[in-house]
């Protein structure tokens, strides 16, 4: 980072295959299929309908209460983008509204994730674009800076770099990077479909639980 303690690097362009196997898929499934440690704690879809998107990660991280360097990054937003902000877990002040939600849109970006406050909710809903964030509060934000765009960041406690593949649902948020993308892909397309008919044995009365005793006796309670 420069003495400024601004940092700036190019857009990282987007991983198409990784995006479109992932696409649709659940994040609660795929966090199961690689290990149920991956996804944004505390991180919750901001919009009161349905939500989904995969994208492309352009990530951000500002000090608290300040937005500088998220105005920079709208300026390199592709279509296809999913703008991810490290505020610090700090909900203190907004770093994002309706007028800066409309400038993501019109670059085609398709979401945006924010470990911190946003405000104007109701603009998300009306205008369908998918948010997740750490809270609401209608106080704006500083605009002086520090902060970075390009670089790793965490949010809600899982590490997201530039060019991950953004997947997020009414459940939160999950960053994959393109060396894993298409085997979590793989793997919970093939966890849905397992899914799907556990779910049918119940609706036909055929479904077997002989799990749950068989584990319980294995630890001693039964």
């Amino acid at each position: 980072m420069s003495t400024t303690g601004i940092e700036i690097h190019p857009r990282k362009e987007a991983f198409q295959e990784g995006i479109s196997a992932l696409t649709g898929l659940a994040t609660s499934v795929v966090s199961d299929v690689m290990g149920r440690t991956i996804g944004a704690v505390s991180i919750l879809p901001v919009n009161k309908s349905s939500v989904s998107v995969c994208g492309n990660a352009v990530t951000v991280s500002v000090r608290a209460g300040d937005n500088l360097l998220i105005h920079k990054a709208l300026q390199i937003l592709k279509p296809g983008d999913v703008l991810v902000v490290d505020g610090g877990g700090d909900i203190t002040r907004a770093l994002f509204g309706e007028i800066m939600m409309t400038v993501a849109k019109s670059k085609g970006a398709i979401g945006c994730v924010f470990d911190g406050a946003i405000r104007d909710v109701d603009a998300f809903e009306k205008h369908k674009f998918p948010c997740w964030a750490r809270g609401v509060n209608m106080r704006g934000p500083y605009k002086d800076g520090p902060g970075s765009i390009n670089t790793s960041i965490s949010i809600g406690g899982m590490v997201v770099n530039p060019g991950d593949v953004i997947l997020g649902d009414c459940d939160g948020i999950i960053a994959l990077s393109p060396n894993i993308a298409l085997e979590a892909a793989k793997l919970g397309k093939e966890k849905e479909t397992a899914e799907r008919k556990t779910i049918q044995s119940i609706l036909d009365g055929q479904y077997n639980d002989a799990w749950v005793d068989a584990t319980l006796k294995q630890k001693g309670a039964l």
